[in-house]
């Protein structure tokens, strides 16, 4: 199995002067989302003293709307138009969520930061400030995960999912328009997007563990960009307590094989006793919930999530996949 490439980097870096003379060329998404992140990356390079460029690219999940993630392919659909331009030097770097990173980079594409983590809970939105989710709850929820989907069946079993595709601005023409009562979203996205007077609950992180990397803003580029330069925007961008939480998430979806269309789910934290990670694999109608939780120290990020994933896999999470894989038609 690939380990994903991590530059190994001093303390500080002497940057030649002429490395800072390029114009860096962002590819992000065009949704107001993707521009907010990709327009905080750019803040972090120009006060590193690059020139940056935002080149806005269209995406498969982008431009699909009429069909959930699982049905339009669960590897890179909001990736691969960026990678394209990675590779053909389009663009210098390419800006994604970190939840939506493909559990295996292309060889010739590597990740080579990760921005400091917002809050990672889930969070419902709501037009209706007295809108209130118990247990018995039977309203109607707007969300487009299938990790989300399958939580809410676990621990609201009364409550029903609606499709909710688009950007967030979108999502929230629906709900105002009563397509659903609440809508289901990382409270990140809804942080950053200045919408928190929305909010009307806040699911648990131990509860409702999130997707691998949510939270967080993930670098790409193409793996042959110059070193230095790849140094250098390492670090401008990269948080180092962040990649490695997300070291050990993504090698735990990297073992399970999941994709944005698996409803598994990973959170690594650190604290003075090294890392801690919590991962695992739900059932799409949740009956069968599978999760498990490790320590040790940080530099065993990477082999943690690997013996995590192969945990929940011998406990029968292989199973799992087997069964989801089987239902949608995929080779198993």
């Amino acid at each position: 199995m690939e380990e994903e490439q991590v530059i190994a980097l001093p303390e500080s870096i002497d940057m030649a002067e002429n490395i800072t003379d390029k114009t860096i060329r962002i590819g992000t998404r065009g949704s107001k989302l993707a521009l907010w992140q990709a327009e905080t990356v750019a803040e972090k390079l120009q006060a590193a003293g690059f020139k940056t460029e935002l080149v806005i690219i269209s995406t498969k999940g982008d431009q699909v709307l009429d069909k959930s993630l699982a049905k339009i392919g669960s590897k890179g659909v909001f990736t691969e138009e960026l990678e394209v331009c990675l590779r053909e030097g389009q663009v210098e770097i390419a800006v994604h969520s970190a939840k939506d990173v493909q559990s295996t980079i292309p060889a010739d594409l590597e990740l080579i930061a990760f921005m400091e983590r917002e809050e990672v809970n889930d969070v419902l939105l709501s037009f209706d400030p007295n809108f209130k989710l118990e247990r018995e709850s039977k309203a109607i929820i707007g969300t487009s995960s299938t990790r989300r989907k399958a939580q809410l069946r676990k621990y609201y079993p009364n409550i029903t999912t609606a499709e909710s595709r688009g950007n967030l601005q979108t999502r929230l023409r629906k709900l105002e328009e009563k397509q659903f009562d609440a809508l289901m979203l990382a409270y990140a996205g809804v942080r950053r997007m200045g919408y928190e007077e929305l909010i009307v609950h806040t699911f648990p992180a131990d509860e409702f563990v999130p997707a691998t990397g949510q939270g967080s803003v993930a670098v790409e580029c193409a793996k042959n960009l110059d070193i230095e330069l790849k140094k250098g925007l390492k670090q401008a961008l990269n948080h180092t307590e962040t990649h490695v939480c997300l070291l050990a998430e993504r090698a735990f979806l990297r073992t399970m094989e999941g994709g944005c269309s698996i409803p598994t789910f990973a959170l690594a934290s650190l604290s003075d006793e090294g890392l801690s990670i919590t991962g695992g694999i739900i059932s799409l109608d949740g009956a069968i919930l599978l999760r498990e939780t490790m320590q040790g120290p940080t530099v065993t990020a990477e082999e943690m999530g690997e013996e995590l994933a192969n945990t929940i896999l011998s406990q029968g999470g292989d199973e799992i996949l087997r069964s989801i894989r089987a239902e949608r038609g995929e080779q198993v």
